[in-house]
């Protein structure tokens, strides 16, 4: 059996085609199925978060698991083809592979080092494929090893000192800015996982009115559910941005969203 890994990450594809393989928390389970019958992979996980995609995998063949896995991340976006995705994807397999990950999950390959968010978004990770029985015995042992890593790095050394996401980043200027967020509406665009991030780190220091725009309606009105917040249709950002306070932009888009118009 060997373990190998393939994905691509914030050093290798930029934040527009990361998004286009990004899986959804409502798609995981369906992927992880579809994963758990792909040719040639015995088990598997799926990390999928604003800054990476990646795919881990137990074969028992190394280059014909790369092959097969490769082939899995591009239906993951049907609409880009090999050719465009190829040059940034990385391919490992063996101590390389389970290297990268304990990396991974002690935030040294993070875009800001020390960050917090990864160790639980792989724990989460390894959790739901736990639950929909893709790993096994060697992807389970790899896992918690992986976690345990994470957890003894940023207890046993500095790392996390003064590490912050860019989204919790953008929440401690706001913060500076105004002292007592309590009694301030904000508007958030754009609602992938650097944008959910911002909402709970808003929620956390107190935002208690926070309006959630995104192109797709139908997902704004369901994370502002869970979150206790207000929709916003994204043909209205420009008009409710007049009653914020703050206006945090997280979104895929290769352009601006927001101009001096």
């Amino acid at each position: 059996m060997n373990i190998i890994a393939v994905g691509l990450n914030h050093r290798t594809a930029p934040v527009e085609l990361r998004e286009r393989f990004a899986v959804s928390d409502s798609r995981l389970p369906e992927a992880l199925a579809r994963l758990k019958r792909w040719p040639g992979i015995d088990e598997g996980v799926i990390l999928s978060t604003c800054n990476r995609v990646e795919l881990y995998a137990v074969v028992k063949e190394t280059a014909h698991g790369v092959e097969s896995l490769r082939d899995y991340l591009v239906t993951l976006a049907s609409d880009i083809g090999w050719e465009r995705l190829e040059p940034h994807l990385y391919c490992l397999d063996g101590a390389e592979a389970i290297r990268h990950l304990f990396r991974v999950a002690a935030s040294l390959d993070s875009m800001v080092l020390g960050e917090p968010q990864i160790l639980g978004q792989v724990k989460e990770a390894y959790d739901v494929a736990l639950l929909h029985k893709v790993t096994g015995v060697v992807l389970n042992k790899v896992m918690k090893k992986a976690i345990s890593v994470g957890k003894r790095v940023r207890t046993e050394t500095g790392i996390a000192e003064n590490a912050v996401s860019v989204s919790y980043a953008a929440v401690e200027l706001a913060k500076k800015i105004f002292q007592n967020l309590s009694e301030k509406t904000v508007l958030l665009v754009g609602i992938g996982e650097m944008g959910k991030l911002a909402a709970r780190h808003l929620i956390g220091a107190g935002v208690s009115h926070v309006m959630i725009a995104n192109r797709n309606y139908e997902r704004a009105i369901d994370v502002a559910k869970r979150l206790s917040a207000l929709p916003v249709p994204f043909n209205q950002v420009h008009q409710e941005m007049a009653g914020a306070d703050i206006v945090l932009c997280a979104t895929a888009a290769d352009t601006y969203v927001i101009g001096p118009d």
